[in-house]
């Protein structure tokens, strides 16, 4: 199934001793035609999973740097149509495994059952939807594997084991593991260190998952990727790409600096 290819190139990184990397983008920005330059960039860089963020005017658990450029998306008329289209024209290009994020709200105006139908077809292979608690996964993921798509679970600091042991009973392609409580973004906190709480928080995850456990929400240093050898097996980042391109560089020069 398609959903064993996240898996499969987060494992490959960790046999050859590194962490994967997952760089998070919106879709369509900085704009709609340089938005597929720099997810080019970022495959030929050597991501091993890619992150397409699906806009949304009410991204609840987006930090500013995320809502402002997804909003700047919206804004440029990026829309769910627009982004399977897009991919669908680029089948087969990615040697990355690839994951639409966002939010259930677009997904459901689309259509569930097309949703899952046209994105398998444009070659997607998982979905993080980060408003859809585990209750209500069941009918999502009904939706889902039937096209061979992967429902990622979002889990965190204020998840207990017994509850993340319940994602565990339904995880495929990885888990993501959210690093702080409240948006996305860099994080000052992680300038000293990783906090123990993260450090508890990731032991209870890998010993819940039996599919690879990722860190997102408040990486912005390469340095931090150290820190997390042996307790995650990948690394996502967006507000500091996003952050990167608005200072005028590219996907390649921050994989450089970031592998």
């Amino acid at each position: 199934m398609s959903t064993n290819i996240l898996t499969k190139r987060i494992e490959a990184a960790r046999k050859s001793g590194r962490l994967a990397l997952i760089p998070f983008l919106p879709a369509g920005y900085p704009d709609k035609r340089r938005f597929w330059d720099e997810i080019d960039r970022l495959d030929e860089s050597g991501a091993d999973v890619i992150e397409i963020g699906m806009p949304f005017s009410d991204p609840v658990a987006d930090g500013p740097v995320v809502e402002h450029a997804s909003l700047k998306c919206l804004d440029a008329g990026v829309n769910l149509k627009w982004i399977l289209a897009e991919l669908a024209s680029r089948k087969g290009r990615y040697k990355a495994g690839l994951v639409l994020m966002g939010y259930l709200n677009p997904v459901l105006q689309y259509g569930l059952e097309a949703f899952a139908r046209d994105a398998a077809s444009a070659g997607v292979h998982g979905v993080i939807l980060a408003d859809v608690p585990y209750e209500e996964g069941d009918a999502i993921r009904a939706a889902l594997e039937p096209q061979g798509l992967a429902l990622i679970p979002l889990v965190g600091l204020n998840t207990t084991p017994g509850r993340m042991a319940l994602y565990g009973n339904n995880a495929q392609g990885f888990a993501y593991f959210v690093s702080v409580l409240g948006t996305t973004g860099v994080r000052q906190q992680f300038d000293s260190g990783l906090p123990p709480q993260v450090r508890e928080g990731l032991t209870h995850a890998k010993a819940a998952f039996p599919v690879p456990v990722a860190l997102g929400f408040g990486l912005k240093h390469p340095d931090q990727l150290k820190e997390l050898a042996g307790l995650v097996d990948a690394a996502v980042f967006g507000s500091a790409l996003i952050r990167h391109i608005d200072q005028g560089g590219d996907s390649t020069g921050f994989m450089k600096v970031w592998k």
